[in-house]
């Protein structure tokens, strides 16, 4: 067990994994973080990520399938253990990172299976996370617009559009503003030679509205390319009016999930995803490169040519097709506070809901709600009462005396009582600066209880977390999550 070191390494090294398995494609991305205590030498030990580099970047392979309802698992371990050979890493190396299951794979009937098989061998600390939600914010640190909106201010919506999907995040200086998933991507109309291999469901509804000929349409017909171009003009018509917010009835069955919801127009947009390389060619040097039988490109050539969309100017990504991977190997860690009390033995942590217990800048409102936090939390992520353990978050907390900690710490022992397992590892997220005073005085009082206490980190109700290994610079590297596969 340890609370913070007297002596603390000025910098530090650690591996992360970026694994994307896509509608279309899969690819990984292995990168080094460089870590250094950004305080002088007599304040307040502060860790922070100063450098990221990205060693190794695959070719990008077709997603290994076994039927259009499953993903080969087998042929995916086979794949992932290849490239970390080609990179000269071994799983054991890497400490943080995700894996990203996204677009129509994210519906495979084995895609939960999937995820958590590779977070469990492809490294000691390798997180799973899914949803279009968090695809398109990961998508946009990949592309380059999280950054764009930083340095100038303006509000960009980056489009990243694979497969299967197209997801849309907006920022503006660096600040989510919304997101928006679509049923728009290369792989919704397959083709083989001249008839068609597959039509998906959301285009299948699209032209049941249309009527004949589309509605008539149907695997193993023939093609034409003017009736396709119908369909990649109108998903090109789709995603402007979705970033004017103004989706109309008939757009419904290309909506995945919510209505567009940022609160302000947008400046500019940028495009990423296997769409954006047919639109820039970042990738035309690579033989590892491969052209599939489906309407990307007709879909890229609607997107160029679209009157609607030109209303925009349009920034170039960083990346194309290699967005999504390199947001989540570079961009999904967080680091904690340096003054933190965490048992080691404990750690990693994977998977941990979170429960949201904001104290309003109030000890007295704060302290009422301890328990009826944690029988909520129960009643939420363990209503069985099976041991599902979960992580408090204890927000909005006021200026404490350390009489005022004694007594959180007192309320939160006695409420974990009510748990099915209350020796299982208490852990609680802090956003302000109190880990260690308060993890040290729940030893004190509870000798016995198992402690993870870190903080300056920032969660959400229905967020999950892994918690990494104590680092050198006694900080602990987290991952906030979603595990939803979308249907």
């Amino acid at each position: 067990m340890r609370t913070i070191k007297k002596y603390l390494p000025q910098k530090e090294e650690m591996i992360s994994a970026g694994i994307d398995i896509g509608t279309s494609t899969t690819k990984l991305v292995i990168s080094k973080f460089s870590l250094m205590n950004m305080a002088g030498g007599t304040h307040m030990p502060r860790i922070e990520i100063i450098d990221k580099q990205v060693l190794y970047r695959s070719p990008i392979h077709r997603t290994p399938l076994l039927s259009t309802s499953t993903i080969d698992i087998g042929a995916v371990d086979e794949l992932v253990q290849r490239e970390y050979r080609n990179a000269g890493i071994s799983a054991h190396e890497i400490q943080t990172g995700a894996v990203i299951i996204t677009g129509e794979t994210a519906t495979k009937q084995n895609a939960q299976e999937m995820i958590h098989h590779l977070s469990d061998y492809a490294g000691e600390f390798l997180v799973a996370t899914a949803g279009p939600d968090l695809e398109s914010i990961i998508a946009a640190k990949g592309s380059g617009a999280y950054e764009y909106s930083k340095k100038t201010g303006k509000v960009i919506a980056n489009i990243d559009i694979g497969g299967g999907t197209a997801n849309v995040a907006v920022y503006k200086s660096g600040k989510l503003l919304g997101t928006c998933t679509l049923h728009i991507g290369g792989r919704l109309i397959e083709f083989s030679g001249n008839t068609i291999k597959s039509i998906s469901p959301p285009v299948q509804k699209l032209f049941a509205q249309w009527g004949a000929p589309f509605a008539e349409m149907k695997a193993g017909d023939s093609w034409y390319q003017e009736h396709i171009k119908r369909l990649t003009d109108y998903m090109a018509e789709v995603i402007a009016r979705m970033l004017l917010r103004k989706l109309t009835d008939a757009d419904q069955p290309l909506l995945l999930g919510h209505q567009p919801n940022w609160p302000f127009d947008i400046d500019v947009v940028m495009f990423s995803g296997g769409i954006s390389e047919c639109l820039y060619h970042y990738e035309a040097g690579s033989t590892e490169t491969v052209l599939y039988d489906d309407i990307g490109v007709m879909l890229a050539d609607s997107l160029r040519e679209s009157q609607a969309l030109s209303h925009w100017e349009w920034v170039k990504p960083l990346e194309t097709v290699r967005a999504t991977v390199l947001g989540a190997g570079t961009e999904t860690t967080e680091i904690s506070g340096a003054t933190i009390h965490v048992d080691e033995r404990d750690l990693p942590i994977r998977n941990l809901p979170v429960y949201q217990i904001p104290f309003g800048k109030n000890l007295s409102k704060g302290l009422a709600r301890i328990e009826t936090g944690i029988i909520e939390a129960l009643e939420m992520y363990d209503s069985q009462r099976e041991g599902q353990n979960f992580a408090l978050y204890l927000m909005e907390i006021p200026y404490l005396g350390f009489r005022d900690v004694q007594e959180i710490a007192a309320a939160i022992l006695q409420s974990i009582a009510l748990k099915p397992q209350p020796n299982q590892p208490l852990v609680i997220i802090l956003e302000s600066d109190h880990a260690k005073v308060l993890g040290q005085t729940l030893m004190v009082q509870r000798p016995d209880q198992s402690i993870i206490c870190i903080d300056q980190i920032k969660v959400e109700h229905g967020d999950y977390i892994d918690i990494g290994h104590l680092l050198q610079t006694n900080v602990v590297p987290v991952v906030i999550k979603t595990l939803t596969f979308h249907d």
